[in-house]
């Protein structure tokens, strides 16, 4: 059984617009308690969510762009992953030995 809805209304400041969403109401309560820790109003606290998110998508298109670029590429099969183990436990053979 779902909760009710809450709404939450983001209060615009000049230049910006009004929105508000209906969102459950075990949720509405977590962005406010949370938004409250950090010291921050819900509105600013949700500007900081979606700004991280969208950061995270640019980081995450520059690393795979950044890979796309980065060499030849390798034809990673069985064999492949096969001797990235065998590397991995000879390493941590000689780390344990220590």
């Amino acid at each position: 059984m779902l909760s009710a809805k809450g709404t939450i209304a983001v209060k615009p400041h000049k230049g910006e617009r009004n929105m508000s969403i209906a969102i459950d109401r075990d949720l509405e309560t977590k962005i406010r308690a949370r938004a409250e820790a950090e010291g921050l109003s819900v509105e600013a606290y949700l500007q900081r969510l979606v700004q991280a998110d969208q950061d995270g998508a640019k980081e995450l298109e520059t690393l795979a762009l950044e890979g796309v670029h980065s060499g030849a590429p390798i034809d990673v099969g069985p064999s492949y992953w096969q001797e990235k183990h065998r590397l991995l436990d000879e390493r941590l053979s000689k780390t344990n030995s220590r």
